[in-house]
């Protein structure tokens, strides 16, 4: 089994756009704006042989907001710009009870199932309470990208920073496994 950093989208890789003090999506293409050293950190991730797979909920779609052709077309380019592994995506709204729109956490289990992902060994970085929950849901480590919203709180994160590129310093030096193989104790060789 191969280990995991999940990735919320907005406010993790590209800019969230805030209104009212809460995150939105981008709604075209022309207003995404890839967040400083969000690329040079996944790369980071992907060396150390972490699969890096994006999960983003997406409801405007659903509620007739936003075309799902520019979700399409907004992953398209991170595809281009950001070697991701996998993108995830739920369309739904709360009130559909799908299992797959955050802070549910069907999309992490999915990808790990089609991946052969380790969850206990996986981490879900995201800047928003549904992130969290998602991510503690599936049985990963998670680190919350403080954004500030006004909205309510994750529960207790195991990290919280201020960009990706601190998450990918704390997953590498504190739960990143050793390249090296494990001494014996009983003082053999």
């Amino acid at each position: 089994m191969t280990r995991a950093v999940f990735l919320d989208r907005d406010g993790v890789i590209n800019r969230a756009v805030i209104r009212d003090g809460r995150p939105y999506s981008p709604t075209a293409l022309e207003e995404v704006e890839w967040l400083p050293g969000a690329r040079d950190a996944i790369g980071l991730l992907r060396d150390a042989g972490y699969r890096v797979i994006v999960v983003t909920n997406q409801p405007d779609v659903r509620m007739g907001l936003q075309p799902q052709e520019v979700v399409e077309a907004i992953h398209r380019r991170l595809r281009e710009v950001v070697a991701v592994d996998d993108i995830r995506v739920c369309y739904h709204i709360d009130e559909d009870g799908c299992l797959c729109r955050k802070p549910k956490p069907g999309m992490l289990v999915d990808a790990a199932r089609e991946w052969g992902v380790d969850l206990t060994e996986s981490v879900m970085v995201g800047d928003r309470w549904r992130d969290i929950e998602a991510g503690k849901a599936a049985g990963c480590k998670t680190v919350l990208i403080w954004g500030g919203y006004l909205e309510r709180e994750p529960l207790q994160p195991d990290a919280v920073v201020q960009s990706l590129s601190e998450a990918a310093a704390l997953i590498l030096s504190q739960w990143a496994p050793s390249p090296y193989p494990r001494r014996r104790s009983d003082g053999g060789d």
